[in-house]
């Protein structure tokens, strides 16, 4: 019986040469890839003839200035990113069979999140297992998205939902709403009043996200108390600006609870007892669908499942 093309084709492939069609690709030039690899650039070349040659595609546009992926080189390098990421994981599970608490764990997160409660589960998993090691990577949730995930640079990404996500292509776990805090320092004036009412904070120094989609619950919380939305003294995303300016005792500042919610007993601030009537939306677990997790970035997802649950256990006692 005679063997089908797809599979001559795949007996002539040889990983290696896919590795050497994977590094030219991130170069750009096969004298950077040789450089890289740390072999003579006639040896990168005979590798992509040989890919090629056993394809029977061209891989890759040729030229003075290096060299740039075909259509077939394109498919080949998406192809290339799910095989390699696919054998690293295979070989993770395999030593995750005799030690599961042993690995890494690569996670993308926006800012405000991966300081608070990504921040908690990693102090939390470090505590429980101290050979493990962590990466976080901090992005937008587009970047995460769409270069990230897709990249397999991380395993997951936890974020605020605030646009669909393809369900086609990622899978998407919610654990929590996330309602918005007021927070000041607490040597703020603020900090001592028992009773603080948004109506009090208006014209106050606030510290606020440039952002719209961040911005809009807090302005509808406004609204719906019939107030005149609050003036930014200070427009940024940075966590650490905010930390700082709060920590003076002149600042307030509104964001979702998931910022400082887990880790606010080690910061200078304090949130206030006020009753915000929005969110800043669902935060979820993003992952890319059919990407089987190692065992070690699954016991992750547990201990953020964990630390949700027990923060609305506590607020249910409350």
């Amino acid at each position: 019986m005679e063997m089908p093309r797809s599979d001559r084709t795949a007996s002539r492939l040889k990983l290696r040469n896919l590795e050497v069609f994977m590094m030219v690709a991130s170069a750009g030039t096969m004298g950077r890839a040789a450089a890289e690899l740390a072999v003579s650039q006639p040896v990168i070349s005979k590798a992509i003839a040989d890919l090629e040659y056993a394809l029977g595609v061209r891989l890759f546009d040729r030229s003075r200035r290096g060299v740039e992926l075909t259509e077939h080189g394109h498919s080949l390098h998406a192809s290339g990113i799910a095989v390699f990421d696919e054998l690293k994981q295979s070989v993770a599970r395999l030593e995750a069979l005799n030690d599961p608490t042993v690995g890494e764990v690569r996670i993308g997160s926006t800012v405000p999140l991966a300081g608070g409660l990504v921040s908690a589960a990693v102090n939390r998993m470090c505590a429980r297992y101290p050979r493990m090691k962590f990466h976080v990577v901090e992005a937008d949730r587009n970047t995460l998205r769409t270069r990230d995930l897709a990249a397999r640079n991380i395993d997951f990404a936890v974020v605020h939902i605030l646009e669909p996500f393809s369900t086609d292509e990622f899978a998407v776990e919610v654990l929590t709403d996330d309602a918005y805090i007021v927070y000041v320092g607490r040597n703020s004036k603020w900090a001592k009043r028992r009773n603080v009412r948004l109506a009090d904070l208006v014209n106050e120094r606030w510290v606020l996200p440039p952002l719209g989609q961040i911005l809009a619950p807090l302005h509808k919380a406004f609204d719906a108390a019939g107030l005149e939305r609050p003036r930014a003294t200070v427009m940024t995303l940075s966590v650490h600006v905010h930390n700082s300016l709060l920590a003076t005792g002149r600042f307030v500042t509104a964001l979702p609870r998931a910022t400082f919610g887990w880790g606010a007993t080690y910061l200078p601030i304090k949130a206030l007892k006020i009753e915000m009537p929005t969110t800043g939306g669902p935060i979820a677990i993003v992952t890319l669908r059919g990407r089987k997790l190692s065992g070690a970035a699954n016991l992750f997802l547990d201990c953020l499942r964990e630390l949700v649950a027990q923060r609305e256990k506590n607020k249910r006692s409350q």
